[in-house]
């Protein structure tokens, strides 16, 4: 029994170390492509005009581009809804006047589509500014409150898992809109928010699953104190994960094209974060040096003995 505890153990330390050096891969992949592609940044963020209306002939997405970029002369995106019936148009804020909903009666004329105009927004150049810098603002603040709670709450080792644990997780998550060329607009921006909460939960079980093993069994070495807080925390991490991609599944499926970006966010941020929770929070610490009599050396030196 305790060899096979033995081989367990050794199988999940080869397997934290070669996904530590995979993540490590993921992060510089995810690099190349935010540097090379850059983000494809949505409307809220460049400024530009959306325009929806709908069709009484349903026809597909690319017969819809075809007709729109005979007429349109500068770059769109294009989205459908309703079995092709409902579309949205996005366009960069320029000097061509499209505004409002008046392009639209000339298109139904050329075209010789039934089209109802629904609505039409315009969001300047300098609100898409304004809300990068807030943006930005946000996630900058979220980080440094979670650096001084985990600076209080673990030892500085163990925070540091989870701080990396939680950029990994996100780069990831940026690197492949910046690969894929999906738009980033506010949706996305929210679900990297709570892309961070969520790694930083899983990080902070393990966190304190080590911990505790640590304080309590101070005569093992932290190989495998971290085995077995990964152990210990394994089985409620792939029910919490399975469940919250369950959900987010769902909405990426039935929610329509709107929140597709959201979801495709959540999910690979879900995935990413229990991934991390193990490759990384788990084994950064041990290499950083935390050793499995970290908190006995402490209580020594607060209280010696006579």
């Amino acid at each position: 029994m305790n060899n096979l505890a033995f081989k367990q153990s050794g199988f999940l330390t080869k397997f934290r170390f070669i996904s530590f050096y995979c993540a490590t891969v993921f992060i510089l992949i995810a690099l190349i492509g935010l540097f090379s592609h850059g983000l494809n940044l949505g409307l809220d963020f460049t400024g530009g005009y959306l325009t929806e209306f709908s069709t009484q002939q349903s026809l597909s997405q690319g017969k819809m581009t075809e007709l729109l970029a005979s007429y349109l002369p500068d770059t769109f995106q294009l989205s459908s809804a309703e079995n092709g019936t409902y579309w949205s148009v996005q366009q960069a804020d320029n000097d061509i006047s499209l505004k409002g909903k008046t392009w639209l009666t000339d298109f139904a004329q050329q075209s010789g589509l039934t089209i109802t105009p629904q609505d039409a927004i315009y969001i300047g150049s300098q609100v898409g500014e304004e809300l990068i810098n807030q943006g930005g603002l946000a996630l900058l603040t979220s980080v440094i409150v979670i650096l001084l709670y985990l600076s209080m709450r673990f030892e500085w080792r163990l925070a540091a898992g989870s701080v990396i644990a939680l950029f990994h997780d996100v780069i990831i998550v940026l690197g492949l809109f910046a690969w894929l060329d999906l738009s980033f607009d506010l949706t996305i921006l929210a679900s990297l928010l709570a892309i961070i909460g969520y790694s930083l939960n899983d990080s902070i079980i393990v966190g304190d699953k080590v911990r505790e093993i640590m304080k309590r069994n101070s005569e093992k070495d932290v190989n495998s104190i971290i085995n077995l807080a990964i152990k210990a925390t394994i089985v409620r991490t792939l029910i919490t994960s399975g469940t919250t991609l369950a959900t987010i599944l769902a909405i990426w499926l039935f929610a329509g094209e709107s929140l597709a970006g959201f979801s495709i966010s959540l999910f690979c941020g879900v995935l990413v974060g229990t991934f991390s929770s193990i490759a990384i929070s788990a084994t950064v610490p041990q290499l950083f040096g935390l050793t499995g009599d970290y908190y006995l050396k402490k209580e020594q030196e607060i209280c010696p003995l006579p």
